[in-house]
């Protein structure tokens, strides 16, 4: 019996390889990567079995990671989301009581960016999509 391939996984993919075809990464241009993309390509617009995507889909990721792409067709994101995840971006905002408009980028492992108006440390937090 033969397992169908998740449909969502498929759409994941294909926006991966929109995006790799997209991009101007020099690792799509080497020969290897070019054809199996291409390949992927033409099976889609011709509207191919699902399951011979998938099987064209892991060629191209193999292809991806042999040529040096850790992130392969989907790791590390080429613009492809998984549905229920989303990216939090973390910013540094006023510390006061009166709020100015600075907005400074956090990392993660460094302290916020000191407020010389309030003289103290900025505050960290999520990014809000109105911002």
């Amino acid at each position: 019996m033969t397992v169908q391939p998740d449909g969502s996984a498929l759409a994941q993919r294909t926006a991966a390889l929109c995006a790799l075809l997209g991009s101007s990464d020099q690792v799509r241009r080497l020969p290897g990567i070019q054809a199996a993309a291409e390949r992927a390509l033409t099976l889609l617009r011709s509207g191919a079995d699902a399951t011979v995507l998938a099987a064209c889909f892991d060629d191209l990721d193999h292809v991806l990671r042999q040529a040096g792409d850790a992130r392969g067709l989907l790791n590390g994101s080429r613009g492809a989301t998984t549905p229920g995840v989303a990216t939090h971006i973390r910013v540094a905002v006023c510390p006061g009581p009166a709020r100015c408009g600075r907005l400074e980028r956090a990392r993660d492992l460094l302290p916020a960016p000191h407020c010389a108006i309030h003289d103290t440390r900025m505050h960290k937090r999520r990014l809000r999509p109105d911002e």
